[in-house]
Parts: structure tokens; C-alpha cells; sequence
């Protein structure tokens, strides 16, 4: 099962508030969604994933977190940058508008109990299980310059399962592509209940999400692996530099040379930034050679710049302030207080306590 949420639909206010603020006292449904820290942000990462996280807050109970264990399962020869990674992260998750008194962040390895499920369910997980999970086969083929022939790396799905399942999420936001792998996560669930007889294990549904694509600097999907990527940590020159030297349509060498919108970069960040008025501009302007290549990127610059101005103010305010330390203390500890009442329920089915 699955429920289809749009954007538009996540800005619904829960009944009972006032001043645009949920009613805390209502019960919400739980929402968990998680990201490495194995890399900078970008604004693939913004407009992809946190700007529904928080709009998500708004009506649910949400539970983020930095998913650092996971970030092991590949970058475990070189562990000490995800410390620094994970700092940068919930630096970007405030700074994006994740606000912790409507949501609860917290740091995966700061929970043991993410660890204690993990082994208990790695015990009933059937092999061929995991070595059927599509992104197996496909990271081990595109990501040469690591050794990923490890158990963790095998048992990554199962690793994610724990972290889902441990605090009883009735949603995980994903898109449609995702949804393998949450459906490993309820096939888990299910194999749970059956062997020890129980509904503790909570099915979780997909809360399908569109997540644009958004094309990096090179024409390649963004992607910190590719090094083509606008950062929420650039600075506004170095946002307009990388826009300014992007590839647009290889037809158009001079200014008079009309070319193809479709084939320019350029023309599928506007397709994410910019409006409908000034796409149709673009496009129109580029088959006619009636605008130039840098009139484009001026154009999508201004809103990229518009987009990541109010985060930027923000993260210099949250650099010189011990906010992050105070929200993921808090978080952890709300995390610890959930998933230790859900591992008590699950040794119980297990008749280990």
C-alpha cells in the first residue's frame, strides 16, 4: 500500500492550530526519512528531499536522522570525514527550515537500539533476499574505486529496516523508484510477526513524493560522486561562476546560432527553478538565437541565488551558536525514549526478556 502526497497536499495544517502552528496535542502519524553524511549538500538534495521534509513536519510527527552508520557501508576506509559530514548536515537541516519543535532530529549512531534490531533481524533475514536488492548489483558496478565486497554493505537493506522499524513509522517518503527497497522493509515486517506470532512489527507505507531531477553542471543527474554540484555551502560567486560556465546545446558555438533547448543543461534547471513564463522564454529564445547563452543562465542564476539566500543566512546564524549541539541532544534523547519502548515490545515477542 502506498499514499500518493503531493506538494501541495503536505501544506494542509492539522485542525486545532492557530497562527499557522500544528496542534502538538494531536496524535500524528510517524513519518521517518534519513541521509548520509558521505558528502556536501546540494541543491539537487534541497529541492529533492528536505523541502518536503518540511512541509511534511507540518502534519506529521517526523522522525530525521543523519544516517552515519550507513555512510560506513561505503566509506568505511576513510571514517573520520563523516563526523565532520554529519555536523554539516544538520547544519543544512535547520538551515533548510527543519524547525525541532514540530520534528525530532538525531544522529542514527547516538541510538544503539538501531544497532541491537539490526542484529536481531540479520538473524531471520533470508540471504538471497538481500543479494536480489537492485542497488546492490548496480553501486558495486558504479562505484569502482571502492571495495564493497563486505557483509555490511550486504546487509545495508537490513540496516535500513532497523532504522524504520525501530521507531514503528507508518511513512517513509520516497519516490516511486524507491519503493523496492521500503517494500524489503515491510517483507521483513511481515516475516517478523509470522515467525514469533506478533503485530509488533508496524508495515510502513510508502508516501509517494515527486523528487525532480536535477541536472549538475555537466549535464549528469547532481550528484556528489560526479563533483557537479551547486552546494548550499557555495558562495553566491561561486554559484554564479559554476552556472556561467555549464554546457548549454553544443549547436549554438556563436551568438547568432539557433539551437535546441532540450539539449542544454542550462534549460533543465530552469525546468526546476525558474516559472512557466520564463521557460517558455528560454526555449522560444534558444530555437530562435533571439537571446544568448548568458541571458539563459542569468536568468535560472537569479532564482538558484533567491532559493539558497534565506539558508545561507541561516546557517551563519546557527555557525555561531550552539543550536545544533542543544537540537541533536534532544533529538537523540526523544529518538532513545521511542525505540527503547519499541525493542522492549520486540524482545518480549521474542521471549527474550
Amino acid at each position: 500500500m502506498s499514499k500518493e502526497i503531493g506538494i501541495q497536499d503536505v501544506n494542509i495544517e492539522l485542525s486545532g492550530g492557530t497562527g499557522g502552528t500544528a496542534d502538538k496535542t494531536a496524535v500524528r502519524d510517524r513519518v521517518l526519512s534519513g541521509m548520509q553524511p558521505s558528502g556536501l549538500l546540494h541543491v539537487g538534495n534541497l529541492v529533492g528531499a528536505l523541502q518536503n521534509w518540511v512541509k511534511l513536519q507540518q502534519r506529521y510527527d517526523c522522525y530525521y536522522f543523519v544516517a552515519d552508520w550507513h555512510a560506513l557501508t561505503s566509506n568505511y576506509a576513510d571514517p573520520a570525514v563523516i563526523k565532520q559530514y554529519t555536523d554539516e548536515l544538520v547544519l543544512n537541516f535547520l538551515s533548510a527550515g527543519l524547525d525541532p519543535d514540530r520534528c525530532t532530529v538525531f544522529v542514527q549512531s547516538a541510538i544503539p537500539q538501531h544497532a541491537e534490531l539490526y542484529v536481531l533481524l540479520s538473524m531471520i533475514t533470508p540471504l538471497g533476499w538481500l543479494q536480489r536488492v537492485p542497488t546492490y548489483k548496480e553501486k558495486q558496478f558504479e562505484i569502482k574505486d571502492k571495495d564493497l565486497d563486505t557483509y555490511g554493505f550486504l546487509g545495508y537493506p537490513v540496516l535500513q529496516s532497523a532504522d524504520i522499524l525501530a521507531y514503528r513509522a507508518k511513512y517513509v517518503p520516497v519516490g516511486i523508484d524507491q519503493q523496492p527497497h521500503l517494500e524489503f522493509t515491510r517483507e521483513l515486517a511481515r516475516r517478523f510477526n509470522s515467525i514469533y506470532a506478533s503485530d509488533v512489527m508496524v508495515e510502513p507505507e510508502a508516501l509517494l513524493t515527486e523528487y525532480p531531477k536535477v541536472v549538475g553542471l555537466d549535464g549528469r543527474k547532481m550528484s556528489k560522486s560526479y563533483n557537479n554540484c551547486i552546494y548550499l555551502s557555495d558562495t553566491p560567486e561561486e554559484v554564479q561562476t559554476k552556472v556561467r560556465t555549464m554546457m548549454t546545446d553544443p549547436a549554438r558555438v556563436r551568438r547568432t546560432d539557433k539551437g535546441d533547448p532540450e539539449l542544454s543543461p542550462v534549460y533543465q534547471l530552469h525546468k526546476v527553478f525558474s516559472t512557466e513564463e520564463e521557460q517558455q522564454y528560454v526555449a522560444d529564445g534558444c530555437r530562435s538565437a533571439s537571446i544568448g547563452c548568458i541571458d539563459c543562465k542569468k536568468i535560472v542564476t537569479k532564482h538558484i541565488l533567491t532559493l539558497l539566500e534565506p539558508i545561507w543566512a541561516r546557517r551563519k546564524e546557527l555557525k555561531d551558536s550552539s543550536t545544533l549541539t542543544d537540537v541533536v541532544r534532544a533529538g537523540n534523547a526523544r529518538a532513545a525514549s521511542v525505540t527503547e519502548e519499541s525493542m522492549h515490545l520486540i524482545r518480549e515477542a521474542m521471549r527474550l526478556q
